[in-house]
């Protein structure tokens, strides 16, 4: 917007010529005026003419800005004209054609700046002697909007639990037999392994913390022989360690069922044994292997081996003449009660993961983190999800600590640099904020909003947009309102999904822009009745000057 202000000569610069009359500018513009916020500066640009005749060839005019708002002020960089037979440093004006002149302004941005004012004073000699010139207010108002935008619009990113109800863990043991038998030995039946699975069965039945998931008895011969003889003897060796099996459960008390499998030539356990061998030309066994698709084929090819074959049948068939006894027990973890009842009474009962998943189950989030980071303090994950409840809290110094934490235990975590960056962007530290996002990449957080907030914070409202895309965010709409695309703001608006206080409250500023006063009154009717401070925001927003008057809209933020 701009305003042009006329000056009144007897109130002007009070600079006199040496015919005794004032030296006045024809107009001074404001650019823009209400000032606008961009980033985190207030700047603006007024400009002037000096008319023919008036600049005395002695005077020296020193112009500075002035910002007042709230009883406070803040004072710009001066700049000084002198005529032309001044030797200070200076802009020079000529007296016969006067000139033009323009003037920057730049001011860091602080909250409540709102209702400012900003001000020209001004300090004016001719031929030394100093005059009195009353200052002049240029420009009225600011507009904030671009505040709007802020990283408190962004989701961050929870570092989760790992805590699962039932872990599965499996226990296996084998029942080995000799060549073209399948007669059980005492030796085998009484190996330690096959006693720590009988015990395991046992217990997974009797405790009730565990259960049974699945019991598999698998029956194996060794790719030797003819496929008949291998047949018959896996099918006798699963059957034998099933009924052995099935006796001790029986005489334990155990009621499962028993699933069973059979592999009549074990090329898949002969593959990986060689593998794990230390037998030499293994190689050009496993080429046979992969050479040949026909088990007999393959048998023959390996027989023809010599040099190598007795290695193999006093090394590796031996292991493949067995029965697997195969169990998987479900560990049944403690419940959602049992958790709660033990983070109130005894948190050092809870293990990391049933302390994070506890966050989950109770109210008070902060306290439980707080509780993770002081019980497993090398754990990133607490002091991640506690920088999170900082943050919600509007405690951007204390959010970042713990994020900074966070990142000396696990600096490369793409969520944590994530969060840190938000918590940076709230702290105005927009280096460190692009240094996060940098490291960023693969995060779970929503990267496109946060990367359009930060342009959008910085006064880049073009990368803003790129960055958005399609976002349906309240501050994608904020860079279309500032990108005066009025149309787009508007439906980006209309989409977001859960629409709070500052949804309804833009589509208001959205109004307001396109003198459209139904919008204005019923967004910002329904702003107000999810947030009561919208109105205390709306009756100082410039936004809304030209409804300072209206007396519908005045009653809705009354």
């Amino acid at each position: 917007m701009k305003k042009s202000i006329f000056f009144m000569s007897v109130i002007a610069m009070a600079l006199l010529t040496s015919c005794g009359e004032p030296v006045s500018p024809d107009q001074i513009t404001v650019n823009p005026n209400p000032l606008t916020v961009v980033g985190n500066k207030v700047t603006a640009q007024f400009s002037g003419t000096f008319p023919e005749k008036k600049f005395a060839r002695k005077a020296v005019l020193t112009v500075t800005p002035v910002l007042k708002y709230n009883g406070k002020e803040m004072v710009g960089e001066p700049v000084t004209y002198i005529g032309e037979k001044i030797k200070e440093n200076g802009k020079t004006v000529s007296y016969k054609q006067g000139g033009t002149y323009s003037q920057s302004i730049n001011f860091d941005y602080e909250e409540d700046m709102n209702q400012c004012e900003l001000w020209l004073r001004f300090d004016a000699t001719l031929k030394g002697k100093a005059f009195d010139v009353p200052e002049m207010k240029i420009a009225d108002g600011l507009i904030a909007t671009a505040k709007l935008a802020n990283a408190a619009d962004v989701n961050t990113v929870v570092a989760a639990d790992k805590f699962q109800r039932v872990i599965q863990e499996m226990q296996e043991a084998d029942i080995q037999f000799l060549i073209q038998q399948s007669t059980l030995r005492n030796s085998e039946t009484n190996s330690q392994s096959v006693k720590d699975i009988k015990a395991a069965i046992k217990e997974a039945n009797d405790n009730e913390k565990k259960a049974i998931n699945k019991l598999e008895v698998a029956g194996y011969a060794s790719p030797e022989g003819g496929m008949d003889l291998n047949t018959k003897l896996a099918n006798e060796r699963q059957a034998k360690a099933q009924k052995f099996i099935a006796d001790g459960m029986k005489k334990d008390k155990v009621k499962a069922d028993i699933a069973s499998d059979v592999t009549a030539e074990d090329w898949d356990g002969f593959q990986k044994a060689m593998e794990e061998s230390n037998i030499q030309d293994k190689d050009l066994v496993l080429n046979v292997l992969r050479m040949y698709a026909d088990p007999e084929e393959r048998e023959a090819q390996i027989k023809n081996l010599s040099a190598v074959y007795k290695n193999i049948a006093d090394e590796i068939l031996p292991a493949l003449r067995r029965s697997r006894i195969i169990l998987t027990t479900d560990i049944i973890g403690k419940s959602d009660e049992e958790i709660v009842a033990l983070f109130a009474t005894d948190p050092a009962q809870l293990n990391v993961e049933e302390m994070l998943y506890a966050a989950t189950l109770l109210e008070d989030k902060k306290a439980v983190y707080t509780k993770v980071t002081e019980q497993f303090p090398e754990d990133y994950r607490g002091w991640n999800n506690l920088g999170m409840q900082y943050f919600q809290e509007g405690n951007i110094a204390e959010a970042r600590r713990c994020y900074n934490k966070a990142l000396q235990l696990n600096p490369n975590d793409a969520d944590v640099n994530f969060n840190a960056a938000l918590a940076a962007m709230a702290d105005n530290d927009m280096e460190k904020a692009e240094m996060y996002l940098g490291k960023a990449a693969g995060t779970k957080g929503d990267m496109a909003n946060a990367q359009g907030t930060y342009y959008t914070m910085k006064g880049d409202y073009q990368k803003a947009k790129s960055a958005y895309g399609t976002a349906a965010s309240n501050n994608n709409a904020i860079q279309q309102i500032l990108n005066e695309d009025y149309a787009g703001a508007r439906q980006t608006l209309n989409n977001v999904a859960n629409k709070t206080a500052k949804t309804y409250y833009l589509l208001a500023v959205v109004g307001a822009r396109t003198n459209d006063k139904d919008a204005v009154y019923n967004n910002m009717k329904t702003a107000v009745e999810k947030c009561a401070t919208m109105k205390q925001k709306a009756q100082k927003d410039m936004e809304f000057a030209a409804f300072a008057q209206d007396e519908q809209f005045q009653a809705i933020i009354k």
